[in-house]
């Protein structure tokens, strides 16, 4: 006879679960919380199976102990308990399910899911969902969104998303509700071409669904938790990257040709060499023309600016707004004053000094991480030679371009050139840090 087999390994099956509980799930899911010696999960789907449960079921409840989970598994499968995980709709959908099976492995964890709350709310709401972006502010209440906000901002994540995808998807929170989300919306420059659709309690029988809001009626509203929201904005011309006119941006009046001129912002871009996810300071930020181009040539990165002069940093920010730049935050103040609070960078411009260049450049060769670039414009010697001499005694690696443009103007019916000032560019790294 052959020897029986050993006896299964008992094993964590983490399960799906919708609001419509006990009667909504599959056979076997019920026979894996049937058989669980320990089931997790917070306490409002707790509730939902309890009573289902064998007498000698432990119960734990996630709140505050979601760090503790896999030790508990460990513990109860070691023991020769099997266990159960609850999680709402599809546990590989921002669920739990993906931490277990990186903390304890996934030769351990049998996932059975149930339709996850975005294919619910589609079904409501008679969308279809195969290209919508998914997000989630269901985060810390950060308070309302405002241009400028940093990465830190509890709803930055899925304002970015929003600013690079037309349907994004998103769960809410009690404090970041779909109302508040409709105001941010409205902040960020999307009132007349975003709509928003809200699905909530669903399966519940106080079950609401709002479809396509104008972002304007939404932000009055009051939505029962827990809830979802959809939202469209309109399939508008992308705008550029970068190699906007110098004559889009507001700038200081009557005092104009303050900003970088295209010509130099040109080539300033290129020489920084941004990946998508960069951190950029701009130094002597100015109406913001060459930040604002950073911010869109790294849309997963941000801007930090600094601008000293009040007139150009509201024309800073006022074309932030115009631009919808969201990934932007501008401080009015004299550098390097602020500079210590900010993330260090992975590419930095200086456009304006205000006499400490070489206090800036110390700074900032020893803030810039590994690659990065710094990238100066200078229109006078004295600043080139303070630049090149500060590069030299730190050890900087550094090259200069002249860049000297000429643009065509008309002349009764024919045209001419007219030279515009010569530029510096000066592009430097650390070698020490590796070369960019």
């Amino acid at each position: 006879m052959k020897p029986s087999d050993p006896s299964p390994r008992p094993r964590c099956t983490v399960v799906g679960i919708l609001d419509d509980g006990w009667r909504g799930l599959s056979e076997a899911a019920r026979d894996s919380l049937r058989n669980a010696g320990l089931v997790i999960g917070a306490e409002r789907t707790l509730r939902l199976v309890r009573a289902e449960l064998a007498a000698a079921t432990e119960c734990r409840d996630l709140a505050g102990g979601l760090s503790s989970s896999p030790a508990w598994i460990r513990e109860a499968l070691a023991s020769g308990r099997g266990v159960a995980v609850l999680a709402t709709g599809d546990p590989l959908c921002h669920g739990i399910a993906s931490t277990l099976i990186e903390r304890l492995g996934s030769e351990l964890i049998t996932v059975l899911p149930a339709p996850s709350t975005l294919q619910i709310a589609f079904a409501r709401f008679r969308k279809v969902w195969q290209d919508v972006t998914i997000a989630s502010c269901h985060s810390q209440d950060a308070g309302e969104w405002h241009f400028g906000a940093t990465p830190a901002h509890g709803l930055y994540p899925l304002m970015r998303a929003i600013a690079l995808h037309r349907r994004v998807f998103a769960f809410t929170s009690p404090a970041n509700n779909p109302a508040r989300l409709a105001r941010a919306l409205m902040a960020a420059g999307y009132t007349d071409d975003a709509r928003i659709s809200v699905a909530s309690r669903l399966l519940l029988p106080d079950e609401a669904v709002f479809t396509d809001l104008a972002a304007v009626d939404a932000a009055g509203m009051a939505f029962s938790e827990p809830g979802v929201v959809l939202v469209e904005r309109a399939d508008t011309t992308a705008e550029p990257a970068f190699g906007r006119e110098d004559f889009e941006y507001l700038q200081r009046t009557p005092e104009k040709g303050l900003l970088t001129k295209l010509e130099a912002r040109a080539v300033s871009l290129a020489k920084l060499r941004l990946k998508s996810n960069a951190i950029v300071w701009d130094i002597g930020a100015g109406a913001g023309s060459v930040g604002l181009e950073c911010a869109r040539l790294a849309p997963h990165g941000h801007v930090w600016a600094i601008e000293k002069n009040a007139d150009d940093a509201a024309n800073a920010r006022a074309n932030a707004a115009r631009f919808r730049i969201g990934n932007y935050t501008l401080h009015e103040g004299r550098a390097p004053a602020g500079l210590a609070a900010w993330p260090n960078p992975d590419a930095v411009f200086i456009g304006g000094s205000g006499g400490e260049l070489a206090t800036l450049i110390r700074l900032v060769l020893s803030r810039l991480n590994t690659g990065g670039r710094l990238v100066m414009n200078f229109v006078t010697l004295e600043n080139l030679a303070t630049a090149t001499g500060a590069l030299s005694e730190l050890g900087a690696a550094w090259e200069v371009v002249q860049l000297q443009a000429s643009r065509s103007q008309p002349i009764l019916n024919m045209h001419r050139l007219a030279a515009q000032n010569p530029v510096w560019i000066v592009a430097a790294h650390n070698p020490q840090k590796g070369s960019a």
